[in-house]
C-alpha cells in the first residue's frame, strides 16, 4: 500500500479494484473520494465483476438480474424507496 501511496508503484486496474472490493466501496468513492454513480459507472462495475467468471456464471447472473429487475417493477419499488449506499 505504502508503494501505492508514494507513487513508487503504478496502481493497476484490477488491483483497484480488489481494494474497493476488500474496503465495501466503489472505485469512485477511492477515486474521487465520493461516489459518482451513474449507469455507466455502474454498469463497467458489473461487467467487471463477470470478467473471470465462466460463461454459466455469467448467464446465471443476468437471468437474477433479469428476475430482479422484473421483480422491482411488479412491486412498485422506486428509487426512492430503495435504500442505495
Amino acid at each position: 500500500m505504502s508503494h501505492i501511496e508514494t507513487g513508487n508503484t503504478k496502481l493497476s486496474l484490477a488491483v483497484l479494484v480488489d481494494l474497493a472490493n476488500a474496503l465495501g466501496v466503489s472505485t469512485d468513492a477511492l477515486l474521487f473520494g465520493s461516489e459518482k454513480v451513474n449507469k455507466e459507472a455502474i454498469s463497467g462495475e458489473i461487467s467487471l465483476l463477470l470478467e473471470d467468471c465462466t460463461l454459466q456464471e455469467s448467464m446465471f447472473i443476468k437471468d437474477l438480474i433479469t428476475d430482479i429487475k422484473i421483480s422491482l417493477r411488479k412491486s412498485g419499488l422506486t428509487a426512492e424507496k430503495i435504500h442505495i449506499n
